[in-house]
């Protein structure tokens, strides 16, 4: 097999595991009008094959995909400049499929398919060589990001030197599990506390005074017990508290000032740190900045995700929620998994609220898994989201 041809499907990974297994000279991609006439598009899945170290030769050939008769002209065309071709019917519609049946009906070629519950290719004619042949590709998490025509940098957080911190994580995370309803109001003191002037090197001491101002104009006490905890876990020192005096103490480093200043960043760093020790990804990124083009309207899009995992060719999204999980927040989740993992991908809602059943309804209907509160209390996030992969 010299040349693939592709029915190109809007699900992403049917667009490259062939040719990613296979390593054809080249593909001939079938696609609607609209594929065949995006120049980015394409040039973003010559971007991708490059980033992979792949060789390939693309061709994309505009067709009438929901016309069977028009599609078996558009092959039999392909066929006859190309004989030595195989034809991968993973993607397209229920017409491309159709023709690539009465081509096979004409002609003898190879046609292979993958299934991704089986996670292997399978022989559907003439293709000995992709008969029971089992995925062994590998996609970190900008393949993923890539191959749907996205693009991945840093987020919010750093992920250089996490697992230095990993010893932390667990007392960190039962301290916020004691304080979680008042988790708002401590960080929020520690931000108006250790407040530094944005001309000068961020200080680690801070000194400031016993009450802050909170929002709408209510006044914030020094969390006393919780302060005493932070330290007790190494996360302060020197601590001094007077009321008449103020609060003293010195943050152990800038990562720890960071996430005593960030709300949400104590169950992301939970979550990502299950994720590593699970052993089950090779690849895992906290706090992950996904920028994409969406096809309607050719406007940048950029959305965060919590946690990312890659499993093989199988990408795992995680949102951590500290608070309510609304239903854009569910609908935001459930549009990125299908954008640059379609049928293969996974994604997760972790929360620290036990959530209400017109949530968890939503969240059945666009396939989510819902890791609540009781779940994380009782040690059950590893095994849930081992379960979740094996869907």
């Amino acid at each position: 097999m010299q040349t693939l041809i592709e029915l190109y499907d809007e699900r992403p990974l049917e667009n490259v595991l062939g040719v990613e297994v296979f390593r054809p000279a080249r593909v001939v991609y079938i696609c609607p009008e609209a594929a065949a006439r995006d120049r980015a598009l394409q040039e973003r899945l010559k971007t991708f094959f490059a980033h992979r170290g792949i060789a390939v030769e693309l061709e994309f050939l505009r067709a009438k995909v929901y016309d069977a008769a028009a599609m078996l002209q558009t092959l039999r065309a392909v066929v006859e400049r190309c004989p030595d071709c195989a034809v991968d019917i993973t993607g397209g519609t229920d017409a491309v499929l159709y023709a690539a049946g009465m081509l096979g009906a004409e002609r003898p070629i190879p046609a292979f398919t993958y299934s991704r519950k089986k996670s292997c290719f399978f022989d559907i004619r003439n293709a000995a060589f992709a008969a029971g042949l089992p995925c062994r590709v590998n996609f970190g998490i900008e393949d993923c990001i890539l191959m749907a025509g996205g693009s991945i940098r840093q987020g919010r957080m750093d992920n250089t030197g996490l697992e230095a911190y990993f010893p932390d994580t667990e007392p960190f995370f039962r301290l916020y599990l004691k304080y979680r309803r008042g988790w708002v109001r401590l960080v929020t003191y520690l931000q108006r506390i250790s407040q530094a002037d944005p001309e000068r090197p961020i200080p680690l001491k801070v000194h400031g005074p016993y009450t802050v101002k909170g929002e709408r104009g209510s006044q914030i006490e020094a969390p006393e017990e919780a302060l005493r905890d932070l330290e007790r876990i190494g996360f302060l020192s020197g601590l001094r508290i007077d009321r008449e005096q103020g609060v003293e103490f010195r943050f152990r480093d800038h990562q720890i000032r960071y996430w005593l200043r960030d709300v949400g960043s104590v169950l992301e760093l939970y979550v990502y740190k299950a994720c590593v020790e699970s052993k089950l990804f090779q690849d895992v990124r906290l706090s992950a900045q996904v920028d994409w083009v969406t096809e309607e309207d050719r406007h940048a899009v950029t959305n965060e995700v919590d946690v990312m995992a890659t499993r093989g060719v199988t990408p795992l999204f995680i949102s951590c929620k500290t608070g309510e999980v609304r239903t854009e927040a569910l609908n935001e989740l459930a549009i990125l998994r299908d954008r640059f993992g379609g049928s293969m991908a996974k994604a997760a809602v972790v929360t620290t609220e036990r959530g209400g059943t017109p949530m968890r309804n939503r969240a059945a209907e666009l396939e989510i898994q819902v890791i609540d509160r009781d779940d994380l209390v009782y040690g059950r996030l590893g095994k849930l989201i081992r379960r979740l992969l094996e869907k």
